[in-house]
């Protein structure tokens, strides 16, 4: 979930660029249609589950649908924007790589009579209004994890020993991200955790990243010999367990609680030992189908898009999850 930090020149280039495209979209040969999906880290497979759920509304609702890629980067967002406008998309999902693209994005497409909702990271248009929104609440994503692993830990015994650490594993420039991992660390800290056991973590929203960053906060901590983790997202706890068993702590030694619950379910499934005590479930093919079926519905009824939908979430471990959702 890397923020790319564009400047006002490169972002009034952007906004040139799409509203010239609006311009010339009526002469494009349109889909008849089409709605046109685009995600910011399309390989991960929360967006893969959301391109299947958002392909498959469309489809049942007699629409096609497109979805791209744009691996983290902003002016392949923007290309795809230009290009579903000027290929007659009818609306357009998109989960931004960089927040800032919001007021470019939204004044290209209301130019060009296209919808947009904004899904898993919030955007706000020119006026400084939110673009609506499809996702989930991040105060409440956050809340839970951080219920989660605050029982884990109470349990735990670890409490009464001065040796336990919290790895908080952020996207510390996504807001999104950093309402979910400051309301882990608000219940954690209130079932009795010291401010001073949590470390921060900076990392992108990948694996590896994240497991690259944690490496040396581990090796710096060496008092430390037993810890929790959570972070903005599956992929950010994966890569701080990975860390942690490259350090020689045993999977008993960690209380390990994702966000998405897709990579936490692999090993629960494959029966290995894992860092990964609880996740909470995001079902992307929930976000994908609520999107889809938002702008099928302002397209065909003329209604205007509602502002604020969010889905459901569910706090999962080894003995629930195959009874809540699919894994791998």
């Amino acid at each position: 979930m890397k923020r790319l930090k564009l400047n006002q020149k490169i972002i009034g280039v952007a906004l040139a660029s799409l509203v010239a495209t609006t311009m010339v979209s009526s002469a494009a040969m349109a889909a008849e249609k089409e709605i046109v999906a685009i995600y910011k880290s399309g390989t991960q497979q929360y967006f893969i589950d959301q391109g299947e759920g958002f392909t498959a509304a469309a489809e049942a609702l007699g629409y096609s649908a497109k979805i791209i890629n744009v691996e983290m980067d902003a002016n392949l967002a923007i290309t795809a924007v230009s290009d579903a406008i000027a290929s007659g998309a009818k609306g357009i999902a998109i989960t931004a790589p960089d927040q800032s693209l919001g007021a470019a994005l939204s004044v290209a497409t209301a130019e060009a009579g296209v919808l947009m909702v904004a899904t898993d990271d919030p955007l706000t248009d020119s006026d400084g209004n939110a673009v609506p929104f499809v996702g989930f609440d991040g105060v409440a994503m956050g809340t839970e994890v951080g219920k989660s692993a605050a029982s884990l830990l109470k349990a735990s015994g670890w409490l009464d020993s001065a040796s336990y650490g919290v790895l908080s594993v952020e996207v510390q420039t996504l807001s999104v991200c950093n309402d979910r991992t400051d309301a882990a660390k608000v219940q954690v800290l209130a079932t009795g955790a010291s401010a001073d056991s949590i470390v921060s973590v900076s990392y992108d929203g990948t694996t590896d990243a994240s497991l690259a960053a944690s490496g040396p906060v581990i090796t710096a901590n060496p008092g430390v010999d037993k810890w929790v983790v959570f972070a903005c997202n599956d992929e950010g706890v994966l890569g701080a367990t990975n860390a942690l068993r490259n350090a020689g702590f045993a999977a008993d030694d960690v209380i390990a609680v994702g966000l998405g619950a897709y990579e936490a379910c692999l090993p629960w499934k494959a029966g290995i030992p894992s860092g990964f005590k609880s996740a909470l479930y995001l079902s992307g093919k929930d976000v994908g189908k609520a999107a889809a079926e938002a702008l099928i519905e302002s397209i065909e009824n003329g209604t205007d898009l509602p502002p604020y939908s969010v889905a459901d979430t569910t706090i999962v471990d080894p003995s629930n999850y195959a009874d809540i959702m699919p894994c791998g």
